[in-house]
C-alpha cells in the first residue's frame, strides 16, 4: 500500500506540481520519529511521501471524516487509525506508542485541524505527549501551496500548483514528562509544543506564521537564520 501511494506521490504531484524541498532530507532518521508540520489542505498527507521512504507512515485522523465516503476510501488508502474526537482515545494513543517505538513516522499537525487563514493556529500538546511516551524525536516540517482554495483554483485554471516542503536541521527530543503530574504537566506539554510549533513559523513565510508570528522563541529563531 504504502509503495502504491510513494510511486503516486513521486511520479503523478510532479505532473501537477512544481515541488521544491528545502533541507537535506537524507539526513532524516529511517524510523522512529514523528513529522510535525503546519496543515493547509487536504494534500498535505499526500505530500509527505514524496520525501519519506518508510513503510509504516502513521497517519491520525478525527472519526468526523468516517461519515464522508470518499474520506473513508482516501483513510483507506492512507491507512489512517482514527481517533475519537473530543476524547483521550487509550486506544490509538497505545498504538500510535508502540508504531514508533518499533520504527514507524507518525505525520501530525499539532494544530489539530485545517487551518483557514493558511496561517498557524495554536497547537494542541498531544504530539508531545505521544513523542515523550514513546521516546522518540519530533522533525519540524513547513508546508506551503498545499491550501484547498489554491490547489483548487490553480488545477481549474490548468496552472501548476507551487508546492515547498521545508524540514528542520534539528530534531527536537521533548521532555520525559513521566516524573510530573497535573498543572506542571500541563505546563511542559503545551511549552514544548510550542517550541515545535515555533520551529515551524521560523521556516515559513511570515503570512503563515499566525499565532506564532510574534512568539519571542520564533524571532529568535528567525534571527538565528539572518545570522548564519
Amino acid at each position: 500500500m504504502s509503495a502504491s501511494i510513494r510511486f503516486f506521490a513521486r511520479r503523478i504531484l510532479p505532473l501537477i506540481a512544481d515541488i521544491e524541498v528545502r533541507g537535506d532530507v537524507s539526513k532524516l532518521p529511517t524510523g522512529g520519529y514523528m513529522l510535525a508540520s503546519n496543515h493547509l489542505g487536504r494534500l498535505d498527507s499526500l505530500v509527505v511521501y514524496y520525501v519519506i521512504d518508510n513503510d509504516d507512515l502513521i497517519h491520525p485522523l478525527t472519526d468526523k471524516y468516517k461519515k464522508n465516503f470518499f474520506a473513508r476510501i482516501v483513510a483507506w488508502w492512507l491507512r489512517v487509525t482514527w481517533l475519537k474526537r473530543g476524547q483521550a482515545d487509550t486506544k490509538a494513543m497505545r498504538e500510535f506508542i508502540t508504531r514508533l517505538k518499533n520504527g514507524g513516522v507518525m505525520v501530525i499537525a499539532p494544530e489539530g485541524t485545517r487551518s483557514k487563514t493558511a496561517s498557524l493556529l495554536k497547537a494542541e500538546p498531544g504530539a508531545i505527549y505521544i513523542a515523550s511516551m514513546a521516546n522518540v524525536g519530533i522533525i519540524p516540517v513547513a508546508l506551503t501551496g498545499t491550501e484547498d482554495a489554491d490547489v483548487k483554483s490553480r488545477l481549474k485554471r490548468f496552472q501548476k500548483l507551487k508546492i515547498t516542503i521545508s524540514t528542520g536541521s534539528e530534531v527536537y527530543f521533548p521532555p520525559d514528562i513521566k516524573s510530573v503530574k497535573g498543572v506542571e504537566r500541563d505546563a511542559l506539554l503545551q511549552n514544548s509544543i510550542d517550541e515545535v510549533m515555533c520551529r515551524i513559523a521560523a521556516l515559513l513565510p511570515e503570512r503563515y506564521r499566525g499565532y506564532y508570528k510574534d512568539a519571542p522563541r520564533t524571532l529568535d529563531l528567525l534571527n538565528q537564520k539572518d545570522r548564519a
